[in-house]
């Protein structure tokens, strides 16, 4: 096996981890990029084991990538969410097949961690690297990594997001409190969100968003409600598994405008929601395929098979 093809067997794995450090696709590929030129300079006579190697030259990249991509956010146009991943039944396998399971909350919870502790968290849990390779990838003691990976346990752990919740408890959630939006009963609307729910738009400087996290059921729902007003029979949804979860993309015309999911708390209420309107972070052509759906008050179905119903609800289930 020539040194290419060792690189080009480890790429899904270095696509991989660079997505889950960077929450960013372009990013991710310019991160494994510069991987892939600090490979072909390497001395690969002295190499033992590739794999290894290429992990730990990748996350640094990463690393320099990250602290670079912190400072940039601080000037992002209201908040910023990680770009998703989207999947439907056209979408060929690319090069990020491995991190379709990276889950857009976790992806969001990690984005508050320091730098290390979020490469600690990820080779570890995601990777499953010993504490040694991570003190080496890291230039820090195996004491000081297993430490990083607990601060980091206890971070996430902390965020009221369960994600063990099943995808057709979720399908239902947001059928269930779209319908409600969609007929006006704002009380129903209300009942499928936790009282600490969460919900953040991200349109960057090029699409509309609320300029802030939106905060409980009252401010949620009010402003969910006015949207939806606004663009009442003008977005098409299409069901879709977004890093590897339900998710529903609002298209116009065929072109993508929004892209709409959660995450549920432990009692199965919405307590994160995630609206991706950026038109950057958005799947350009999945929605030229997927254009001209049924308009939101009809029914579709979901990624799982279940019935993603958007009908006025009986009661919050």
């Amino acid at each position: 096996m020539t040194w290419t093809d060792q690189f080009e067997a480890q790429r899904p794995m270095l696509t991989a981890l660079c997505y889950r450090m960077l929450g960013e696709r372009a990013a991710a590929e310019d991160a494994v990029q510069d991987t892939w030129f600090k490979w072909a300079a390497a001395d690969h006579t002295a190499i033992r084991t590739p794999a290894a190697w290429l992990r730990t030259a990748a996350t640094r990249v990463a690393i320099d990538s990250l602290r670079r991509a912190k400072t940039r956010r601080e000037s992002y146009v209201g908040p910023w969410l990680p770009e998703p991943l989207i999947v439907d039944e056209n979408t060929p396998e690319d090069s990020f097949a491995q991190a379709q399971d990276c889950e857009l909350a976790l992806l969001w919870m990690m984005d508050t961690l320091p730098t290390s502790e979020r490469a600690a968290f990820v080779l570890r849990e995601a990777f499953d690297a010993s504490y040694d390779d991570i003190a080496q990838t890291l230039g820090k003691s195996e004491a000081a990594c297993r430490q990083l990976v607990s601060r980091a346990h206890r971070r996430v752990a902390q965020s009221s997001p369960d994600l063990t919740q099943p995808a057709g408890k979720r399908a239902a959630q947001i059928s269930g409190f779209l319908a409600a939006i969609v007929s006006n009963d704002l009380d129903a609307a209300k009942s499928y969100l936790a009282e600490d729910a969460i919900a953040i738009s991200d349109g960057g400087a090029k699409a509309r968003a609320a300029r802030r996290p939106l905060i409980g059921p009252d401010d949620i729902v009010l402003v969910s409600h006015a949207v939806t007003l606004k663009h009442a029979g003008v977005l098409a949804p299409t069901p879709v598994t977004a890093n590897g979860h339900p998710a529903l993309l609002m298209t116009e015309n065929g072109r993508a405008e929004t892209l709409f999911t959660v995450a549920l708390n432990s009692q199965g209420q919405i307590c994160w929601m995630y609206t991706m309107r950026n038109p950057d972070k958005l799947p350009h052509m999945i929605a030229n395929r997927v254009g001209g759906r049924a308009p939101l008050r009809q029914q579709t179905e979901p990624p799982d098979g279940k019935a993603f119903k958007i009908v006025k609800p009986s009661a919050q289930t």
